[in-house]
């Protein structure tokens, strides 16, 4: 889903001439159809335009929107894509106060981006087995996206949050009833529970989702594979870590 969930730092890097060709060659414009501020830092972005039409989207793929810059972009995680209304929406989370969290919060309908089209994030788009969805606030977007192609597939999602009460809400709003919360612990002690939930599911051969913040992500990647879970079994994809900018 989106990688709003990155601390960041503001940028005063100006989109120059290079940037402006850039844009205009390479990326799609778009408009913001709704901006819906929910629970806690998440808001439901809605964009569309002619050049969202057509485009052949997988759930799991990731779109990088330019902060004003081609040089400077966020990424984001669909949770749809309508391609014949020429439409998608993301969940984003304004983590920090750097240009992703900030656009993430004072977009407003009828304001217009560039994006880049779809591209490989995570591809699990031919496994049938259960998934189980491991991350946290930026990664309520990926487990929505998994689960709505079919919905007898089964997909557990754990999350590690700031806030359970306000996540809990927007996972309610979205549908997600198989998501189970772990407040999140400065010293990470919360990890352990996670890990627990992992052992108890390994007798069903779930294929594993790994997600989010890059040390929660290590951490577990090594428990599944001292569990003797196959490398084949476990997809990662770390959104952020502290001190790091624009991670995709």
């Amino acid at each position: 889903m989106l990688d709003a969930g990155s601390p960041e730092r503001p940028t005063t890097k100006a989109s120059g001439r290079l940037s402006q060709v850039l844009m205009r060659l390479l990326m799609r414009r778009a408009t913001i159809a709704a901006a819906e501020p929910l629970p806690g830092r998440f808001h439901l972005i809605t964009l569309e335009g002619e050049g969202l039409r057509d485009i052949a989207w997988t759930p799991g793929q990731k779109v990088q929107v330019a902060m004003g810059s081609a040089f400077v972009a966020r990424t984001y995680t669909p949770m749809t894509w309508n391609a014949d209304a020429g439409r998608t929406c993301i969940l984003g989370y304004a983590h920090g106060s750097g240009p992703g969290s900030d656009w993430i919060r004072t977009v407003r309908p009828g304001d217009e981006c560039d994006l880049f089209s779809p591209r490989k994030s995570l591809d699990i788009s031919l496994i049938t087995a259960p998934l189980m969805v491991f991350g946290d606030e930026t990664s309520l977007a990926l487990a929505y996206a998994l689960a709505q192609p079919d919905p007898d597939r089964a997909v557990t999602c754990h999350f590690e949050v700031a806030d359970a009460r306000a996540t809990q809400e927007v996972l309610q709003q979205l549908g997600l009833v198989s998501a189970y919360l772990y407040p999140r612990a400065h010293d990470d002690r919360h990890l352990a529970e996670l890990e627990a939930a992992i052992s108890r599911q390994l007798a069903g051969d779930p294929v594993f989702v790994l997600t989010g913040r890059a040390a929660a992500v290590q951490r577990l990647h090594r428990h599944l594979r001292l569990a003797g879970v196959a490398a084949a079994r476990i997809h990662t994809k770390a959104y952020w870590a502290p001190g790091k900018t624009g991670m995709d």
